[in-house]
Parts: C-alpha cells; structure tokens; sequence
C-alpha cells in the first residue's frame, strides 16, 4: 500500500491535524540529539568500566552498580517528565532536566572517590531522561501516522551514529588522557543541547494543563495508558527489545574485553557491528515504509530479534568463544529492533493526545527499566558470559509475546474488517488509520487519509 498526498483532516474523525511548528528535518535533527544523549553516556563510559575498578580501588559488582544507578535514574524520572511536559510544556522541562545533567557530568568528572561517581552517576541518568521523553512528544505534537514514523526512522538512524563513534571514542579518550576526559565530553555534549532548545526549538505543547502534573493527573494518565492494550502491546515489545540491548551494555565489556582479550580501542571497533546493524535496519526500513505501514514491520523485526536471541544463547555452547560469535547474534538483534521501533513508537503515541508527554515517558520508562532490571538480575550468575546467555534470550520471548498476546481478537466467525471501506462523504479509510489511531482520537494517520470527496488511498496490489 502506498500512502498519496499530505496529511490532512480525516472525514471520519473530523480531526484536523495541528500545522507543524518545526520541519521534519529539524524535529529528525534535534529529536535525535536529545534521543542520543542517553546512548552516548552510556556508550562513551562502558569501555572504563573495567578500567574504573583499579582507578577507585573497588570491586566489579560497585562498578556494575553506577550503571545500575544510571539506569535507575534515567528510568524512573521519566515518569516524572512525561507529565510535566504535559503540564508545562517541553522546552522548559527539558531544560530543567538537561541541567541536571550538566551538574551530575561534573560531579563524576571530579568525583574523589567512587561514592561521589557513583552519585554524578545517578544525576546524569535523571537529566538524561528528558531526551527520551520530550524528544517523541516533540514529535507526536506536530505529527502523527506515516510521518511520525517517518521520523522516528530518521532519527534512529541518527541514533546510531552517536552510539557507533561513542564506545570507538571513549575507548581513545581512556587510552590517551584518561577517563576524566570522557565526562568532560559529555558536559559539552549537554551544553550544545541547551543551547539548541534555547534558541531553536519553539514550545510544541500547545494546550498544557498544570492539573496533568499533580499526582492525581500523573495516576490517572498512567492508569489509562497501562489499561489501554494497543499502547500496552506496543510499548512492551519495544521495551523488551531494547531493554536486551541496554542489558548488553552492562555486560558485553566484561564479555570482550576480559573474558575474549580485546583492549578498549578494539571493543569501541567490535561494538560498530552492533550500531552498523542497527543503522542497516534503519535503512532498509526507510524505503518500506514508503510502500507499507510502519506496523506491518513489527513482525519481521521481531523475527530478527528472536533469530539473534537464539543465536546469543546456544551459540557459546557450539562455537568457541570469540568476537564474531558474540557480535553476530547481537547484530541480528540490532536489525531487528531498528525495524519494529517505528511501528511501535507510532503505534504507541497513536492516542495518547493530551498526555503524549505521559505516553513517551512510560514506554521510555519500559525501555529503560528493562535494562536496569536486566542488569540487577546480571549479578545473581556467576558470570557476565552465563547472564546474556540467559537473560537477554528472555527480553526477546517478552517482546514477541506482547505482541503476539495483546493483539486485537476477532470474535468466532467474525469476517476480518475490510482492507478499504466507503465513507459517507466518499473518502476510502484504510485499515491504516485504525492500525496508526487505535482509539480513535487522533483522526487522520499522517499520509494515510486524503481530505474530500474522491480523494483516495491508491493501494498496490
């Protein structure tokens, strides 16, 4: 199926979609540095986890822990951003919170002693989390359906850029200055950011509602959006996917660097395999979704992500232990996650309206709060080796089972819905519109739904 024309008010729906405040080259750009803030604090530090053990005089498991402090912040202050996005809109939130960021960088940049990091640690993943959620309600603000997904794509494939030079440029900046270095970078990368929001982002939220930050209004936005099944299957399939590669990052440098040999240069170089794969993904999603709904890509980056779960699992119990065959799976699994993302964030923030800031902070909060819990249960095994082994294939059962166990049910002997559907007004809606507005309150998807008698969604057969 291929979508004509720009989007426009949906007959059905009578929703007139809002004009966009910002291109979608700017929203791709600056969604994708503030996205990217999140990776790259975590990509440009994981080659000096080893390195940070003789630096403070502790042990592994405290070095896991300022990951896991990181992850514990950067999760749970979502659920604090998303609503008061909501209320009060996303530049000054998003400042606020990357300000947070800026103090926590220099706390662990100067930290005497591995309590200090450890604390720096934890502040710059809560600044961290108004990337994730502000940046996706930047984009359901101002676009919805074939364009949304168009963005997301765009900006996962800016994604992986910062993660791909981030663990090659940590592992320079660790061999040649020394890891104090890497948190400086970090703070200008934090200050560019600001700077950015200050003079080039126009506030996107234009019915705030201060009722929506007080603790009632948070509850009752998370208890429709957790009762809510379409954003339910959607948001725990993406978050399952990625909670597997963020669960990978706590243990792939223990992984190549101690148990295969590899120095921390050469693990930034291997992980390019994991961010190449991811940006292929990207790639190749981009044309198809030209010719198909973002959604009907869930599947087969599902069956990617599987693919690589089951290679990651048995592979180091049938092939000897070695870069290729632990980056290989992990590769699959990145292909995959950059197919389903589109699809899942759009189809997430579909109907959220009013509390899109909610929305993208609780399905951040599921992509976040898997890999903290990913890497919380890493310790209970005896190894790094034995956790992705076993944990990670999990994360992968959990993504398609979500997806396969909350779709729509048809009652028995019911015809499936038609493909397209005469409206009164003479408008052909697609099955596209209900697949991209699950509830029904958003209107028109994006590209899908031409306005007026005789407009048309061609369709290829």
């Amino acid at each position: 199926m291929k979508p004509v024309g720009p989007g426009r008010p949906s007959a059905a729906a009578g929703y007139a979609a809002p004009v966009p405040l910002m291109t979608e080259r700017e929203v791709c750009v600056i969604g994708g540095m503030m996205v990217m803030l999140g990776p790259i604090s975590l990509s440009l530090y994981t080659p000096a986890m080893p390195a940070m053990v003789e630096a403070f005089g502790t042990t592994i498991a405290t070095v896991k822990l300022t990951l896991t402090v990181f992850f514990l912040g950067y999760a749970f202050s979502q659920l604090a951003c998303g609503p008061l996005s909501d209320a009060f809109g996303r530049r000054p939130v998003a400042l606020w919170f990357f300000g947070i960021y800026l103090v926590g960088s220099l706390v662990a940049m100067l930290a005497p002693s591995i309590a200090w990091f450890i604390v720096g640690r934890a502040l710059q993943g809560v600044g961290c989390a108004a990337g994730i959620a502000v940046s996706r309600a930047l984009v359901r603000d101002q676009y919805t359906g074939q364009a949304s997904a168009r963005i997301m794509n765009l900006i996962g494939t800016m994604l992986a850029v910062g993660p791909a030079v981030s663990p090659t440029l940590g592992g320079i900046l660790l061999g040649t200055v020394g890891w104090h270095v890497i948190f400086v970078a970090m703070a200008a990368y934090g200050l560019v950011l600001v700077a950015v929001l200050a003079f080039r982002v126009p506030e996107t939220n234009r019915a705030p509602d201060r009722r929506l930050a007080s603790p009632s209004g948070a509850i009752a936005s998370y208890a429709r959006l957790l009762t809510d099944a379409p954003f339910m299957r959607a948001a725990v399939a993406a978050g399952a996917a990625l909670g597997g590669i963020y669960t990978l990052a706590a243990l792939l440098p223990f992984i190549l660097i101690e148990r295969i040999g590899l120095t921390p240069t050469q693990f930034g170089l291997a992980m390019l395999m994991q961010t190449g794969a991811f940006m292929s993904g990207t790639l190749i999603a981009r044309p198809l979704l030209k010719r198909f709904h973002a959604q009907s890509l869930i599947l087969p980056g599902l069956g990617l992500v599987a693919t690589g779960a089951v290679g990651l699992s048995l592979g180091p119990l049938l092939l000897p232990l070695s870069t290729a065959s632990v980056m290989l799976p992990i590769s699959l699994w990145a292909c995959g996650v950059a197919l389903l993302l589109p699809g899942c964030t759009t189809g997430a923030l579909a109907g959220a309206g009013p509390i899109a800031g909610a929305a993208s902070a609780l399905m951040g909060f599921l992509q976040i709060g898997s890999g903290f819990l990913g890497t919380c249960l890493s310790v209970f095994f005896p190894s790094p080796l034995t956790a992705m082994m076993v944990i990670v294939p999990l994360f992968a059962a959990t993504a398609a089972g979500a997806h396969l166990l909350l779709a729509p049910r048809r009652a028995p002997g019911t015809a499936a819905p038609p493909v397209v559907a005469e409206m009164d007004d003479g408008v052909e809606a697609t099955d596209l519109e209900l697949a991209a507005d699950p509830l029904g309150l958003v209107g028109a998807a994006g590209d899908e739904i031409g306005a007026g008698a005789g407009v048309k969604v061609q369709r290829e057969r």
